[in-house]
């Protein structure tokens, strides 16, 4: 436990290994059996559960044994569940969640608010926006893109190889809004664009157009959101962010009065006000 800086009221359970130049802020808890190896930083308020290992050994520690800077940071109020493994050189935004036994490798950037469920396997050098979910059993493959406010639902798998096993990484890029329902298949270098849906089980071959639906195999467009109806209520699903708010920064507001308001800050950002 070399060089640990350690806040306030925190909780370090039995059976915890701490490596050097790790940080705890106030009100951290560590439940029995994890590891925190070099380099790690907790921020406040953040729950680590059992056999959890967070700064987990990159490549370059096998070659000889030698443990590098390779730094973990992870966010405040955060929710790391039992048998989540992160690697190190990862930056994690606030209110961060996982499931149980997710996994996390390096050099990913991780925004606020971003869920990634149980037994999800992210690969490295992935970006991930704000407002994310992630169910259960979804593969993102390195280099994969994906901005604000998306739902990936289970067993999602996000493609990078276009003629594997090769050298060549083609990441897909997921843009605000868009839904990927269960069992999707996205193949390599496409975009899913803002407010699209993709339907279950469809397997993406080409980019998805702005508020597109897309079903089957190859996918091809069978709609636009405006047309899809709830089947209990038979009034239009889409787009989501009118219908759906729970956890969402519009919850108390609604959707269409919290656009003009981050419109408005917009305008005045570019005003210098």
């Amino acid at each position: 436990m070399d060089d640990l800086i350690k806040g306030d009221r925190v909780v370090i359970k039995e059976n915890i290994s701490l490596g050097k130049n790790v940080i705890l802020e106030n009100d951290v808890y560590i439940d029995s059996g994890a590891i925190i190896r070099d380099h790690v930083h907790i921020k406040r308020g953040t729950y680590i559960g059992s056999q959890c290992i967070l700064g987990e050994y990159t490549g370059d520690f096998f070659r000889d044994r030698t443990v590098r800077s390779h730094p973990l940071v992870i966010g405040e109020e955060s929710v790391i569940r039992s048998g989540t493994i992160i690697y190190g050189d990862t930056t994690i935004g606030s209110h961060f969640q996982t499931g149980h036994r997710a996994t996390i490798r390096e050099k990913n950037q991780i925004g606020h608010h971003v869920r990634i469920g149980t037994l999800s396997d992210i690969q490295h050098s992935c970006q991930i926006g704000n407002y994310v979910n992630l169910h259960s059993n979804v593969f993102l493959g390195e280099e994969t893109e994906i901005e604000d406010y998306v739902w990936l639902f289970p067993g999602v798998t996000v493609t990078n190889d276009p003629t594997p096993p090769s050298n060549i990484i083609q990441g897909v890029k997921i843009q605000s809004y868009a839904s990927i329902a269960a069992k999707a298949l996205l193949l390599p270098g496409v975009t899913i664009c803002s407010h699209s849906l993709v339907g279950a089980g469809a397997v993406v071959t080409k980019n998805v157009p702005e508020k597109a639906v897309v079903v089957g195999n190859p996918a091809k467009i069978v709609a636009d959101i405006d047309e899809i109806q709830s089947r209990d209520t038979k009034s239009n699903a889409y787009p989501w962010p009118l219908h759906f708010s729970r956890g969402m920064p519009w919850e108390t507001v609604g959707f269409e009065e919290w656009l003009k308001e981050q419109q408005t800050d917009d305008e005045c950002g570019r005003n210098g006000r």
